[in-house]
């Protein structure tokens, strides 16, 4: 009786997960479905666009070499000829960001597009996301090499620097979108063999190069987003050894050393924009813990000795989203009206703790924003597909 007993409960607990996540996903689509399907049938009218499309004259790589500009580096009016110069936190509107601009274009269709194929299963949206995929991977004159080596370029200074890494957080969408849409019949199965060896490629890039291994060490979001964008592409290459690298990372080097007792981010804080940056980061850790988290180990769980986890994050943040007036801290000097929006890491903490005051949160603020800025820094932007 007793055996019955227990093969009942757990008949009923795997039940229960499993109309857990049904409803889950009920939830967030009744948000965000409309505008979905409006946003594909938009999309499905686009053509490709990759960054062959656009050449700057200041890149040290040729034309299928992403290139990039440091957003906060600006023409020295005492030497307009001369080495740029930094101003923390003011974005240069006249710096070369049109790769960048193309890259998250491709991630939103993509993005998009899996995520009315996940709602609808109707195959023109794979049959769409087909085409870009080839361009942006297999199609050897619009391609993008698999690499970073030019990114946020400095004149007069550097033709490409580590911290240009974190441009490659725009891929994570299509990388996410082709796990949802690879079953589909429709999926260009020659074209995915190529696409996952494009990734596999630049994970080899991003875990040797200096560039890759100087990101990886930085001490605030951009160490996080090396982590987070490794892991995404991991998962679609099935690289289990790297899998396991980022969960111990995540472990023993981003909480321990990123995070104060209190929740926040000590180093985000200190930026001029530490509002913006503090809701980047805790989006960048939510994510990894919710790529990472498995049936062997939740991340979401995971906490330091001395009480430090990502609970605590979310919930010294949310106050602040839930109302920025309260914030506390020194105001962004730019974009400061422009967050918070739906930001992820409320979903997804929603989905693994079940309080419903995240989800609440995350429903009352802007889904579809469309400040290039903000876009940018919100690299889960489908959470559907996630």
């Amino acid at each position: 009786m007793r055996k019955i007993s227990i093969f009942l409960i757990l008949g009923y607990l795997s039940s229960y997960s499993s109309h857990s996540q049904d409803s889950y996903e009920q939830k967030v689509q009744s948000v965000l479905k409309k505008q979905i399907l409006e946003n594909a049938n938009k999309a499905l009218q686009q053509r490709p666009i990759t960054i062959t499309n656009n050449r700057c004259e200041r890149s040290a790589g040729g034309i299928h070499d992403f290139y990039s500009e440091g957003d906060y580096w600006w023409q020295n009016p005492e030497d307009p000829n001369g080495p740029y110069i930094q101003r923390d936190g003011m974005s240069n509107p006249n710096n070369f960001v049109a790769h960048r601009k193309s890259m998250v274009r491709f991630s939103q269709i993509i993005g998009t597009l899996a995520s009315a194929y996940k709602i609808t299963k109707q195959e023109k949206y794979v049959k769409a996301a087909n085409k870009h995929l080839h361009a942006w991977f297999i199609d050897s004159t619009t391609l993008m090499n698999p690499h970073l080596l030019y990114a946020q370029a400095i004149k007069g200074k550097a033709t490409g620097r580590g911290i240009g890494i974190i441009d490659m957080i725009q891929m994570m969408e299509v990388a996410q979108g082709v796990i949802v849409m690879q079953e589909s019949r429709f999926f260009n199965k020659t074209d995915l063999v190529s696409i996952k060896n494009w990734f596999a490629q630049y994970l080899n890039w991003v875990t040797t190069h200096p560039y890759g291994i100087d990101e990886r060490e930085a001490k605030n979001n951009h160490g996080t987003c090396w982590v987070m964008q490794v892991a995404v592409f991991a998962k679609l290459t099935n690289n289990q050894l790297l899998l396991n690298y980022c969960r111990e990372r995540f472990k023993q080097v981003l909480l321990p050393l990123q995070m104060a007792q209190d929740g926040s981010f000590p180093l985000e804080l200190k930026r001029t924009k530490p509002y913006a940056y503090s809701l980047f980061n805790l989006d960048a850790m939510a994510t990894i813990a919710h790529v990472l988290s498995d049936k062997n180990e939740n991340l979401w769980k995971f906490t330091l000795p001395d009480g430090r986890n990502l609970k605590k994050a979310i919930d010294f943040m949310l106050p602040y989203i839930d109302n920025k007036a309260k914030w506390q801290f020194n105001k962004d000097v730019m974009y400061s009206e422009a967050f918070p929006v739906a930001q992820p890491s409320l979903l997804f903490a929603y989905q693994a703790f079940g309080d419903e005051e995240y989800f609440i949160n995350w429903q009352k603020h802007n889904h579809f924003p469309t400040i290039e800025e903000v876009i940018r820094n919100l690299p889960v932007r489908n959470p559907l597909i996630w």
